[in-house]
């Protein structure tokens, strides 16, 4: 069976210094930038013109400076999707060892021949060869809204090709807008655009009767479920704005079709921006993030409402006061089941929950400590379940819209006790790698390579 990705979008040791690596020669843009790189006329007119309402100027980005690489081959590889600081030169996939010998040693990393997407989530391919990362803002400029990069050569990714969707405008969650309704995207095996769900009538008029904003994406393959959470309007986030638009429900959808099977509320739940089903559940149970009302809910998606419609919601567990309006909740599950870690974004803290029984979860972290960490976000539990890796930044839009959340650029390692409780240990700071060169950076996700057994790598 030939293998294609979902994607959820909004309408969502050293070498010698290197000269900056070209794209494979194959490379593509679905759309070149509309303003074509012009020596001495482009340069300045990125620097100077002004900001303008929700669209950008649409220029290249400025030239990269090269960098030095590293000929290490560490075992485990963290690949971080990354806006420039300056939102000038060009956005980017960096690649850093985390071996514990080398951990935070900066190994290689591959441009996109565009600039201000605000690098948003990441993703990997079946078979461990590409990944796809999405740009937020993309759409501002007029550009492309997903990027591949060629990772076959896991010490050397290379960027490879870009495309958009036409019913749909800012790439979200990836395991495979401006306004709603968005789409769910499909991909072929080359990662053209084959599909843009729902395409049936009556999935049409669902998402038109309702607001349609995926952000969470979750796939059940062996009980041919997926689950999408509704976050919130993206263009409502943007100058001029009568406020954010934030979003209530889930989709839960027929994988082998592709159609919406029925919409499940959270009341009050001011914005459902991740779901995950929860490895191993014998009823394909899934946990839900409400942003607004601070709170875990579970998903049982083959269970039935009084009203005889598929799909149940429950209240599993209320993070408390400090988890309210947060901006962002985000999750990961590890793979037995047992625990789940959120990050609270405006309450700079990440959770963790022991789930491992349903009826009595427990918290394994303290609320009221003060952590290490400045705007945490996009949060990837590691192949091996050893570690948590968390990027601390989610969004700033900067003059041109509401959400500006603090951030202190860095990339978290931390280590998973016997408990499920963390331990805080090393960082990445992107800021200061990336300070002279780019005015800093951005890391908003992750996908970890395992690579300890050769012939059996471990991506997620």
């Amino acid at each position: 069976m030939t293998k294609s990705f979902l994607t959820i979008a909004f309408l969502a040791s050293l070498a010698l210094a290197s000269p900056v690596p070209e794209a494979e020669p194959d490379a593509q843009l679905s759309l070149p930038p509309l303003i074509p790189t012009i020596p001495g006329v482009t340069e300045p007119l990125t620097s100077n013109a002004p900001p303008l309402p929700i669209l950008q100027i649409p220029t290249p980005p400025l030239p990269s400076p090269p960098f030095i690489g590293s000929d290490l081959k560490p075992k485990k590889i963290g690949y971080f999707w990354t806006g420039a600081g300056d939102n000038e030169h060009a956005d980017f996939l960096a690649a850093y060892s985390l071996d514990d010998d080398t951990f935070g040693t900066f190994l290689w990393l591959a441009d996109v021949p565009s600039s201000g997407n605000s690098p948003h989530h990441l993703g990997v391919s079946h078979d461990g060869k590409t990944l796809i990362g999405g740009g937020l803002l993309s759409l501002l400029k007029t550009q492309d809204t997903a990027y591949y990069f060629d990772v076959s050569n896991p010490y050397r990714p290379v960027f490879k090709k870009s495309n958009r969707a036409i019913l749909a405008s800012i790439t979200d969650e990836i395991p495979a807008v401006g306004t709603s309704p968005g789409r769910l995207i499909e991909t072929d095996a080359n990662f053209n655009i084959i599909h843009q769900y729902p395409e049936d009538a009556a999935g049409t008029l669902n998402i038109l009767g309702e607001q349609f904003s995926p952000h969470g994406l979750s796939v059940d393959w062996e009980k041919n479920l997926i689950l999408t959470s509704d976050f919130v309007v993206p263009v409502t986030i943007l100058k001029p704005s009568l406020g954010i638009q934030h979003a209530n429900t889930l989709r839960l959808w027929n994988l082998a079709s592709r159609t919406i099977i029925s919409t499940i509320t959270i009341p009050d739940g001011g914005g459902i921006q991740d779901v995950k089903f929860i490895p191993g559940n014998p009823e394909s149970a899934a946990l839900a993030t409400a942003v607004h009302l601070g709170q875990v809910w579970i998903i049982y998606p083959f269970r039935y409402d009084s009203s005889g419609k598929q799909g149940v919601a429950e209240l599993l567990y209320d993070l408390g006061p400090k988890a309210r309006d947060t901006i962002a909740i985000y999750s990961d599950i590890t793979q037995d089941g047992k625990f789940i870690y959120l990050t609270l974004t405006a309450a700079n803290h990440i959770a963790a929950l022991d789930i491992s029984d349903l009826t009595n979860v427990k918290r394994l972290d303290n609320p009221d400590e003060i952590q290490p960490t400045i705007g945490p976000h996009y949060i990837k539990v590691t192949p091996d379940q050893k570690h948590i890796v968390v990027t601390d930044y989610f969004v700033q839009t900067g003059d041109i819209g509401l959400i500006n959340t603090p951030a202190d650029f860095k990339a978290l390692y931390i280590d998973i006790l016997p408990n499920g409780g963390l331990s805080f240990n090393r960082t990445i700071d992107f800021e200061s790698n990336f300070a002279q060169s780019r005015g800093g950076a951005k890391p908003h996700s992750v996908v970890v390579f395992d690579l300890t057994d050769p012939a059996k790598p471990i991506y997620y």
